[in-house]
């Protein structure tokens, strides 16, 4: 996270914007950055297993068995090197990683970005089940259609600021949104 020019970043009651990443994730604040950013030559265990480094806990293994059962492609492929996997294949592994610190608050930067169609529709469905299992996630997302689909709550930010705020669905209704997001 680039320095914080002015105002500030509190989570949970403390400010985050100065703290190292570890310091973030311990606090159960999980990022998914833009471009994946898996850990290339090392196996998908051994990212999984980063994921939960700051853990102390005994339900690692629970938490483990359940990424493997929301990505089983991942279960079949845990001793391959990150890097060979395909796009799609790494994004799962991302979120998988980050899921791994058992996130209070998850935040998603553009997790459909080059993905094909039908694994866009998988992570967002992923998504879809974090809300039920009662995970807050922040998505940050181009694909407005998809995003204002699922959205509880939707910002439309121009030029750093927000410009429309709102119900997902209420947004994806808007004519303001709709003329300049949405292409109708």
């Amino acid at each position: 996270m680039p320095p914080t020019t002015a105002g500030s970043i509190v989570f949970a009651g403390a400010p985050v914007q100065n703290l190292k990443p570890h310091r973030r994730v311990s606090l159960r604040l999980s990022q998914l950055p833009e471009g994946r950013q898996v850990f290339a030559s090392l196996s998908v265990a051994d990212n999984f297993q980063l994921g939960g480094v700051t853990r102390d806990d005994n339900a690692i293994k629970t938490d483990l068995d359940s990424v493997y059962a929301m990505f089983p492609v991942l279960a079949e492929k845990m001793q391959h090197q990150a890097g060979a996997l395909s796009g799609g294949e790494q994004q799962m592994l991302a979120i998988g990683r980050a899921l791994m610190a058992r996130p209070k608050l998850l935040l998603l930067d553009e997790p459909s970005m080059e993905l094909a169609p039908t694994l866009v529709e998988q992570i967002f469905g992923v998504t879809i089940d974090f809300r039920r299992r009662g995970l807050t996630v922040l998505l940050v997302e181009q694909n407005a259609n998809a995003v204002l689909a699922i959205a509880d709550r939707g910002y439309v930010i121009e030029t750093g600021r927000i410009s429309i705020t709102g119900r997902g669905e209420e947004l994806l209704n808007d004519p303001r949104v709709r003329a300049a997001y949405l292409g109708v």
